[in-house]
């Protein structure tokens, strides 16, 4: 194995591949950034350019979109509040508040830096564990999948400390969302009220982008707040090297969290971002920074959801199962250059697999390098005139959502998601747990019945991994209440 991966880094590091990879880079970087295309979309648009490369060129180069995709939405997400995609959303908790504070390099710089560490950890995880770990994704029973959402729906209690009844509350209002539109197992149209485009149901990114930019704007209308914070020298606030160090431990078990997680078919980097973040509050001795600039969260955040490229990697390569979207648009991908993803493929290609090990590697180092080039470019947009910069956040709000499928209907519903998260926070109800239950909604409800199907309703409680999962998540969701409840407690004897 160590042959073959020297003899990658030696392929790499010549001057086309390392052209491609930066290449590569930065498209995603600007796919990522751009609200309305994904990772997935990004890939998916470049596979025609790959036609006339080699194989080997072409899997570069869509990985590299791939890898600085999943750290580009996270951008937006600091500098205006619109995350780029769906797990941005995670880090957006802390970096917009340290960009309303006038400090985005900070935000920006812990984002950069630690997505690269955990790129690079995801990986090492990867080319280590390829074999033995999708073995064990491979096994896992509906029952499991479910009780991993469920796992991941009950983050909701801690991410809203006290206002844990409002975020269950949003959250049960995200899984109503996406019941709506055609039943996954029957194929039955429910609650489309005869409207033809509700039978694809709400596409997640007009409704981030309504939740989460939209709703910004009208609150600032509605506040008439057009004040304009002018940073001071740029690099006065970006994180120093002890900095970094005080992250390392968080940086490195929330990596390995997203690439575990990562490495679940139709898990992906959303849940494990939670996940991470949910953790990351439980165990810092600051909890109550958390939502207000915690540096910590957002290294948890970015960790988490760069190191699962690695683990949705794994099951790709060595079963030909897709552990994400943009894994999936990979596997056509791999088809049109005639490479069959699976176990034979270590065999017949070994030069392709290590080639594109060592690509993920160096890919990491030069998202690094383009991204502290960019830095200066990024933190600007905290400079731009409210006004302008409304109309901005508006137009590509509509330009996103339209992107999606193409229709006016989903810019349509950008805006009435706008509206509603302007409702939502006037009343002081947090936005994230909508986007959980969406996101988490299909998979928890897919995995359900399937089980039920399979093998009756007590599957979950006979299957030890499912069992645990479920006991984890029972305790993660009381865990916070308990400590409310103490805290209410002490308060009243006091006084």
């Amino acid at each position: 194995m160590i042959e073959h991966l020297l003899s990658g880094l030696w392929y790499v590091v010549g001057w086309e591949p390392l052209l491609i990879i930066t290449i590569g880079i930065v498209l995603g970087i600007i796919v990522g950034a751009m609200p309305g295309l994904s990772p997935s979309m990004g890939v998916a648009l470049l596979v025609p350019f790959t036609y006339g490369m080699s194989p080997t060129l072409a899997l570069i180069l869509l990985v590299s979109i791939y890898l600085a995709a999943s750290y580009g939405g996270s951008i937006t997400a600091i500098t205006i509040n619109t995350p780029g995609t769906a797990s941005a959303v995670v880090t957006g908790f802390d970096g917009y508040p340290l960009t309303q504070q006038g400090k985005p390099e900070v935000a920006l710089g812990v984002s950069l830096v630690i997505s690269a560490v955990a790129g690079v950890i995801g990986t090492i995880v990867l080319i280590v564990c390829s074999v033995p770990l999708a073995a064990i994704a491979v096994r896992f029973h509906p029952a499991e999948y479910f009780a991993l959402a469920l796992f991941g729906l009950a983050t909701v209690a801690s991410l809203a400390g006290k206002l844990w009844a409002k975020a269950f509350l949003a959250a049960m209002f995200g899984l109503l969302l996406n019941t709506v539109g055609t039943d996954p197992i029957s194929g039955a149209a429910r609650f489309t009220f005869g409207i033809t485009p509700l039978s694809d149901g709400f596409a997640l990114i007009p409704a981030l982008i309504g939740l989460f930019a939209l709703s910004e704007v009208f609150t600032a209308l509605e506040k008439k707040d057009f004040t304009c914070k002018v940073l001071d020298k740029m690099g006065q606030a970006w994180p120093k090297i002890r900095d970094y160090l005080k992250l390392k431990w968080i940086t490195l078990w929330a990596s390995l969290v997203g690439t575990v997680v990562g490495i679940f078919p139709g898990a992906g980097a959303t849940i494990a971002a939670f996940i991470a973040y949910d953790f990351a509050k439980r165990t810092s001795k600051k909890p109550e920074e958390f939502g207000k600039g915690s540096v910590e969260g957002i290294a948890a955040a970015e960790a988490a959801n760069s190191g699962s490229v690695g683990g949705a990697m794994v099951p790709l390569l060595t079963l030909g199962i897709p552990g994400s979207a943009t894994t999936a648009v990979l596997i056509g991908a791999m088809m049109i250059h005639k490479l069959t993803p699976g176990p034979q493929l270590f065999i017949s290609k070994p030069d392709v697999i290590y080639s594109l090990f060592a690509a993920l590697l160096v890919g990491n180092i030069v998202l690094l390098g383009v991204g502290l080039l960019g830095a200066r470019l990024w933190v600007k947009v905290t400079a731009v005139p409210k006004p302008v910069l409304f109309t901005l956040i508006m137009v590509m709000g509509v330009m996103g959502s339209y992107a999606v499928r193409n229709s006016m209907f989903d810019v349509l519903c950008c805006v009435a998601f706008g509206l509603m998260g302007w409702v939502f926070k006037r009343y002081n109800y947090p936005l994230a747990p909508v986007i959980l239950g969406m996101v988490l909604g299909s998979i928890a409800e897919t995995n359900f019945r399937r089980a039920i199907m399979m093998d009756g309703s007590w599957v979950f409680f006979t299957r030890p991994v499912s069992a645990i999962m479920l006991g984890l998540a029972l305790f993660s969701f009381a865990l916070p209440l308990y400590g409310i409840w103490k805290e209410k407690k002490r308060e009243r004897s006091q006084g």
